[in-house]
């Protein structure tokens, strides 16, 4: 560690208000959302666990992603709303390092899920009878732990490698929690290029799913298609629309977030676009995945009942 990074003690973030008045807003609008977050994907995780008709490698997976969303809301929110609460932008040197670490480690496992979730939809659509065979139980428990695995490591590189840096630009992030952009522009400009052949090994790793997921639904469309009846179609497509919103909206804000021009880069815009891949997915994924499945919701219903 270099004497200017290990000369700073926290860490100062972006605030979202600067009155006393709008920063307690600020605390009631994060609460409600968490509290969204927390009970959609609380329902979802207690449901599938409860319900032994749900034990099936797509809820398996499901329940993997909604353990994922609770994790990464959990580590940029509270923060945020503690540091509202009590009118301070300080984070600890410990603490931001955390965050990166467990940032990185959720958001690059749900990614990798969400491909480990498109072969499970090919799987299931367009080879149906061999499903229980190539999604056992088993593989099921070691896709998803690779998934797990390949997250962690990934998280293990980009923290060690942004935090050995030296930080030349002073300790004033300009996001909400501690993001590894926002840090590298702390950095000394001569330094930060181990980080980037980080980043570049990553954003390989990440296109190759991103081509594999492309690949498992141009098969999914086609096996679509060939359903003689507009029924069979419908229901078969159907139980891919979940998992192609979820991506659609993980990806996308993520992407813009990440690789938008310089030249339209701004501290609002970065806050908004970081607030849409971070925080809104965790609260809207229960709801998409839920409002389309029968079956869920029916479960669901049944526990929260049975419960009163």
């Amino acid at each position: 560690m270099s004497n200017s990074s290990s000369s700073i003690s926290q860490f100062l973030l972006l605030p979202f208000a600067d009155t006393r008045e709008l920063q307690l807003v600020h605390f009631c609008l994060f609460l409600g959302i968490y509290l969204a977050a927390l009970l959609g994907n609380g329902l979802i995780i207690s449901t599938i666990a409860c319900d032994h008709h749900l034990h099936t490698p797509m809820y398996f997976f499901l329940l993997n992603l909604s353990v994922l969303d609770l994790g990464c809301i959990s580590t940029t929110v509270p923060k945020s709303m503690a540091n509202s609460l009590r009118d301070t932008r300080a984070i600890s040197y410990t603490g931001c390092v955390g965050q990166v670490f467990f940032f990185v480690f959720l958001i690059a496992t749900e990614y990798f899920l969400l491909t480990v979730m498109a072969y499970d939809r090919y799987v299931a659509i367009c080879h149906p009878l061999h499903y229980g065979t190539l999604l056992g139980s088993r593989a099921c428990v070691h896709m998803a732990a690779a998934a797990w695995a390949s997250g962690f490591l990934c998280a293990v590189l980009h923290t060690a490698s942004t935090f050995s840096l030296p930080l030349c630009h002073g300790n004033a992030v300009d996001q909400f929690f501690c993001e590894i952009p926002q840090i590298l522009k702390l950095s000394c400009s001569d330094a930060y290029l181990r980080e980037i052949a980080v980043i570049v090994v990553g954003v390989c790793l990440d296109f190759g799913c991103f081509v594999f997921i492309v690949v498992s639904y141009v098969q999914i469309f086609r096996a679509v298609l060939r359903i003689p009846s507009q029924q069979g179609r419908h229901k078969a497509f159907s139980t891919c629309l979940p998992h192609l919103a979820v991506l659609s909206l993980f990806v996308s804000s993520g992407m813009f977030a990440y690789l938008k021009p310089p030249s339209i880069s701004s501290v609002i815009l970065d806050l908004v676009l970081t607030f849409l891949y971070s925080v809104f997915p965790p609260v809207v994924n229960p709801f998409i995945y839920s409002m389309k499945n029968q079956e869920l919701k029916d479960t669901m219903w049944k526990l929260m009942t049975g419960c009163f």
